[in-house]
């Protein structure tokens, strides 16, 4: 009988292994996708696509092909629209294995490397500088303040008049001259009540 020594005995593998010989497969496997010639050629197909979507004058001369997969490749064309400097018309075609007919996937507009581009939306809270939210504060400060001391001047003129408020204090100063109408009113009639009627009777005492 054999001994079994630590050196014959196969090695264990941990997970970390593992994960690097599945990255080292899917390296290995990972290829330059073929250069299709037919689909390369095909400029015409290309162009006629874009056209769909643009005016012959909105498309330049500049012209590169990129090859995305096998059997399937991008046109690029130059975009010449005012505002879209850098940008790229743009037609993927395809074909099938052992086909020769060239198939359109998808056009559209494309931002190249120097395109210009709008900057990223920044939130306000994070556009707004640590200056200007500190301005902002004081503003917010001062305008309370000065609603606080209206109300406090308008609470110490109200206090000097008696305490009424100057609502209370108009309506008052309404209510006075209706109220010595009335007893002007009254005053007249009760002296016309007491004066002696003229006839007869008055002459005779």
């Amino acid at each position: 009988m054999t001994q079994e020594t630590d050196q014959d005995a196969p090695a264990e593998t941990g997970p970390q292994e593992h994960d690097r010989s599945r990255t080292a497969r899917a390296v290995r496997r990972r290829r330059t996708p073929k250069h299709d010639p037919l689909l390369v050629a095909d400029v015409a197909t290309a162009r006629a696509a874009v056209e769909e979507i643009a005016e012959p004058g909105q498309i330049g001369e500049g012209h590169h092909v990129e090859v995305e997969e096998d059997r399937l490749v991008t046109h690029l064309f130059e975009c010449t629209l005012p505002g879209y400097r850098g940008w790229n018309w743009f037609a993927s075609v395809a074909r099938a294995p052992r086909s020769k007919t060239v198939t359109v996937c998808e056009v559209g507009l494309l931002p190249g490397e120097d395109a210009l581009l709008a900057p990223e939306w920044v939130p306000w809270s994070d556009r707004v500088s640590a200056e200007e939210k500190a301005q902002e504060e004081q503003e917010r400060e001062e305008q309370d303040r000065e609603e606080q001391d209206r109300d406090d001047a308008e609470q110490a003129g109200a206090d000097r008049q008696g305490g009424e408020p100057p609502a209370a204090q108009d309506a008052t100063s309404q209510e006075q001259p209706e109220q010595e109408e009335a007893e002007q009113e009254e005053a007249e009639q009760a002296g016309a009540a007491d004066e002696p009627a003229d006839g007869p009777e008055g002459e005779r005492s």
